[in-house]
């Protein structure tokens, strides 16, 4: 009898030493085995936001400074941004990253502009141009409403993932539908008032997957000042924070991974709450 050629996306047993994980996990995860000692070393986080004050002094080195504009049909790319942030998000949410992951490689990849303003299109293609980079983390404490962009951020949602790219992503403040946190191929975040930056919870109750520490964070602002500042903005890089120092720990995690070692060290689960 002819041997039937294995279904396509299948595994053969001559494949499955192939596929043998780098690293055994251990029986009991702890956040000493996920994160202890790490610094975060290694580790690339993007921050699609406002721009970044390179020379704020919470926020340290920044590697690189993209800005993204459409004209018309055709989207520009400025890699060598010099206008900074403009209007101080992003700078509060590099600087979160920084305190809690000192030594990550930090990118700033602007599609907002003073006052906060945007385009669902703009955020599209830094998106875009974002995840081509290979960022290990990219962090988006922002999101649209605008249900004409759900599916293509949704396409490049799930295109990071299957590139090792994991997307952090801010639940939207007000009670509406908003994209890219909704989809599960992202880590979506919301608020906790705890002041421990290391505190968060898993939801077993979706879509908000974690809560991070949220409620009056002092944070970096434009200028070189400082803000004390509420949102689900500022829970998002606590835990694109915590994401890089795991990542830096062990390279090899994959999204699906750093989201199981991210719920098995939470608060309410292994972490203590």
């Amino acid at each position: 009898m002819t041997e039937e050629p294995l279904p396509a996306w299948s595994l053969s047993t001559e494949g499955i030493e192939r596929i043998a994980l780098p690293e055994a996990w251990p029986g009991e995860v702890t956040r000493e085995w996920a994160w202890g000692g790490a610094t975060g070393a290694g580790v690339r986080v993007c921050i699609l936001d406002s721009g970044v004050e390179t020379t704020h002094p919470l926020v340290g080195e920044v590697q690189q400074s993209v800005a993204i504009s459409i004209e018309g049909d055709e989207v520009g790319v400025e890699e060598h941004d010099t206008a900074g942030d403009l209007c101080g998000h992003g700078t509060a949410c590099a600087g979160i990253v920084r305190a809690l992951a000192p030594e990550s490689e930090l990118a700033s990849v602007r599609v907002l502009g003073a006052g906060f303003t945007g385009s669902g299109q703009v955020l599209l293609e830094g998106l875009r141009w974002a995840v081509e980079q290979g960022y290990d983390v990219i962090n988006m404490s922002l999101s649209t409403t605008k249900q004409k962009f759900a599916s293509l951020l949704h396409q490049l949602a799930d295109s990071a993932y299957f590139r090792r790219t994991m997307l952090v992503a801010s639940a939207h403040n007000m009670p509406v539908e908003s994209y890219p946190w909704r989809f599960s191929s992202v880590i979506s975040v919301g608020s906790h008032d705890r002041p421990d930056p290391f505190s968060y919870f898993y939801n077993p109750t979706p879509p908000v997957e974690f809560f991070a520490r949220g409620v009056d964070v002092e944070v970096a602002w434009t200028g070189g000042g400082r803000l004390v500042c509420t949102g689900n903005s500022f829970a998002t890089p606590h835990i694109a924070g915590i994401a890089a120092l795991m990542l830096s720990k062990h390279r090899e995690l994959t999204p699906f991974q750093l989201k199981s070692l991210l719920y098995l060290t939470a608060s309410n689960v292994g972490g203590g709450a």
